[in-house]
């Protein structure tokens, strides 16, 4: 199948068209219209610093639904003796910098760019995009970042700079997730360590649909807070 180059006109490819690797379209840019029809239909950007805007549609994506995260005992310590104080939405640029800046293992360079990071600081002023912040002494130590439409949040990227960090952020996002009825959290690509946490991957057809599903219900716009 073709890769699609996309113009200054705001439209995507159906996202079945995705080559095999799920690489869709190549170009356009990261406008706020762009970026909420891309991920309504099933498709993200993801490319480095150096590269042309790339679309994705993956043939497999992982989701984690509501009541299936797995709390290991030390992650549960974690939660209740490690110290650690949950924000939401208070410092969201600094956490798409952390992401882009912490050291990842078999990762060579980043894709959380200054364009990147304008782009979606947009959606966040505009109440599409959310950060959840663990911070310890003060200090922002892990957290995530993505976006929400409809019941459903699209995890963009996570870090951590000290043990369980960034596993913590992502139970409070599934404990928001659970509380507010959502349908699911898309993880995006498989990972061991998502897996472990109890995401699975379920194939683009059946993520469509569900996708379809969960944006019958209105967006949970505005800055998040804790209850």
């Amino acid at each position: 199948m073709p890769i699609y180059q996309l113009t200054d006109t705001v439209s995507m490819p159906l996202s079945n068209l995705a080559e095999p690797d799920g690489l869709l379209a190549v170009g356009g840019d990261l406008s706020t219209e762009r970026l909420i029809l891309a991920y309504e239909n099933g498709i993200f950007p993801w490319y480095k610093a150096d590269q042309p805007i790339l679309w994705w549609s993956p043939p497999k994506r992982m989701i984690l639904y509501p009541h299936l995260l797995r709390v290991s005992k030390s992650l549960e310590k974690s939660i209740e003796k490690g110290g650690f104080e949950l924000r939401i939405d208070e410092n969201f640029i600094q956490v798409m910098q952390l992401c882009g800046k912490t050291k990842r293992k078999n990762q060579d360079g980043t894709w959380v760019t200054q364009e990147m990071i304008d782009a979606y600081d947009h959606l966040h002023q505009m109440g599409f995009a959310h950060s959840f912040e663990i911070w310890k002494n003060d200090e922002l130590v892990g957290g995530l970042y993505g976006i929400s439409l409809g019941r459903a949040f699209f995890g963009e990227s996570m870090f951590s700079t000290v043990t369980d960090a960034s596993k913590v952020a992502l139970f409070h996002l599934h404990a928001f997730a659970v509380e507010n009825d959502f349908k699911f959290i898309d993880c995006q690509l498989h990972t061991s360590h998502l897996e472990s946490l109890g995401a699975r991957e379920i194939d683009r057809e059946q993520y469509l649909q569900e996708l379809a599903e969960t944006l019958a219900y209105p967006d949970l716009k505005g800055s998040w807070t804790i209850d």
